[in-house]
């Protein structure tokens, strides 16, 4: 396959400014063991708008310049000396998880996410919001033939987290999850993964809008989180409260709400990464209602392949709005307002 020298990308030079279109930035080079992929979309993360914001703790230490972008999907350009298992043409996705050392107790767990010698997208490395990207072959995943690309994307982000996340929480089938932050890009997978995994779904979000959303994509009940009585109402219509709870929303009100909701011997599982991260935590309410609170974050290559293979099934949807490359600022201003319903996605040639 032929690369060119130079491609269009999306330049992150400063934090607390907009990343710069360029259309003259080189094309790397796959190390022995890396696949060099053509990327033809990449999926846009509320994570990539708090790094440019520097709303995130990680923020001030990336490297610059740096290119954002972890959700990944197009066609291998060039294959490593050492690659085995690919060829060019193959079509693969990019997660977050670039490369991890397969050596340390995270990695020898299966927990390969939490290494300790992890190397991120758009964190210690150039990410997807380029035409070309580098990763580890151990960590690029086979995308079947015949899916759409553009909406694989998302799935290496939002798709696994949420994915992992609801595994986290023990829910059962027969069982309530609720999700907070349900509408949004991680919310609309967290809700169809549910129902797929035969749990029943509440949605917490704002508005009738986004009510409709979520009622469309299958979820059972609906409360919206501006509601004064939010707590008896969840309780109320789930008949005891749920009996686990995922945050996806960029705020920690959901989950000191929870601690209240959830059934006794419930869980509650955080992932959204809000710009104001301390809350409280009732140490009386956790220890005599016995709830589990714990954190998830993206997941292991296991949970990948299942994503890929509940989407190839048709069990999931992906929910998305394709743009330009180009127009990554103006959709970064967009996910900050929160004004997205579902997911954006870029493609990379315009």
């Amino acid at each position: 396959m032929s690369v060119p020298k130079t491609q269009k990308a999306q330049v992150c030079t400063s934090l607390r400014v907009d990343p710069i279109y360029r259309t003259d930035f080189p094309v790397p080079e796959p190390k022995p063991h890396e696949l060099l992929v053509h990327v033809l979309f990449s999926g846009v993360c509320h994570s990539d708008v708090s790094i440019v914001t520097g709303d995130i703790p990680m923020a001030d230490y990336i490297p610059l310049p740096v290119i954002l972008g972890h959700e990944g999907a197009g066609i291998v350009a060039k294959i490593g000396e050492n690659v085995k298992g690919f060829k060019e043409g193959d079509r693969v996705g990019i997660m977050m998880t670039l490369e991890s050392c397969f050596e340390c107790e995270s990695c020898k767990s299966a927990n390969e996410h939490y290494c300790d010698k992890l190397k991120l997208a758009a964190i210690h490395s150039h990410g997807t919001f380029q035409e070309y990207a580098v990763v580890s072959a151990a960590h690029a995943h086979k995308l079947p033939d015949g899916i759409d690309l553009a909406k694989a994307a998302p799935l290496h982000c939002a798709g696994v987290t949420v994915y992992r996340a609801l595994k986290q929480s023990g829910v059962r089938a027969g069982e309530i999850i609720a999700i907070s932050g349900a509408a949004g890009g991680l919310g609309s997978f967290a809700i169809q993964f549910a129902k797929a995994m035969g749990m029943q779904v509440l949605a917490i979000d704002v508005g009738t809008i986004k009510e409709e959303h979520c009622k469309k994509l299958g979820a059972d009940y609906f409360v919206d989180a501006c509601n004064s009585e939010l707590v008896k109402h969840v309780t109320e219509i789930t008949k005891g409260g749920p009996h686990g709870m995922i945050n996806v929303a960029t705020a920690t009100k959901p989950i000191e709400d929870a601690m209240l909701y959830v059934r006794k011997r419930g869980t509650i599982v955080a992932v959204g990464l809000p710009k104001n991260p301390n809350f409280t935590a009732n140490s009386y309410v956790l220890v005599q209602r016995a709830i589990t609170l714990k954190g998830s974050f993206i997941g292991n290559r296991k949970d990948m392949d299942e994503v890929i293979e509940f989407f190839a099934r048709g069990l999931i949807d992906v929910p998305i709005e394709v743009h330009g490359l180009s127009e990554l600022p103006k959709l970064l201003k967009k996910l900050q307002k929160n004004e997205v319903q579902g997911r954006l996605v870029v493609d990379t040639s315009k």
